[in-house]
C-alpha cells in the first residue's frame, strides 16, 4: 500500500507563499506519477498540477499557472509544491496524488490517481 503524506499547509496573508511536501512511500515519488489536488469548502476536488515520472512534464490548471510550481526531490522521495503570490481563492485542503498506471490520457482527473494522501489546510487571508 503506498502512503502519501502532506506537509507544509497554514495560515499566510495573500501575496504570501507556502511549500507544500508529499513525503511517498519508498519509490513512489520516482515511479508514480504525481499530482496535487484542492477541495475547497462547498466546493469539489479540482486539479491543481502534475509532474510526469521523469518530470519532463508538468501540468497547471489555468488558476495557478505561472504561481505554483510542482517538482520531485527522488533522493528525499518527496514531490513538492511551491505555492507564490497565493490569493484568498487558494484557500483549501490540498491533497498529493499518485497514479502507478504506464499512461494516464487525462492528467487533471482524479479517477485516473491509485493512491490520495489525507490533506493539509491551507489558508489564505486578505
Amino acid at each position: 500500500q503506498v502512503q502519501l503524506v502532506e506537509s507544509g499547509g497554514g495560515l499566510v496573508q495573500a501575496g504570501g507563499s507556502l511549500r507544500l511536501s508529499c513525503a511517498a512511500s519508498e519509490g513512489t515519488a520516482s515511479n508514480y506519477y504525481m499530482a496535487w489536488f484542492r477541495q475547497a469548502p462547498g466546493k469539489e476536488r479540482e486539479f491543481v498540477a502534475f509532474i510526469s515520472r521523469t518530470s519532463d512534464r508538468t501540468y497547471y490548471a489555468d488558476s495557478v499557472k505561472g504561481r505554483f510550481a510542482i517538482s520531485r526531490d527522488k533522493a528525499l522521495n518527496t514531490v513538492v509544491l511551491q505555492m507564490n503570490s497565493l490569493k484568498p481563492e487558494d484557500t483549501a485542503v490540498y491533497y498529493c496524488a499518485a497514479a502507478r498506471a504506464p499512461y494516464i490520457s487525462d492528467v487533471a482527473a482524479l479517477r485516473n490517481y491509485d493512491f490520495l494522501g489525507q490533506g493539509t489546510q491551507v489558508t489564505v487571508s486578505s
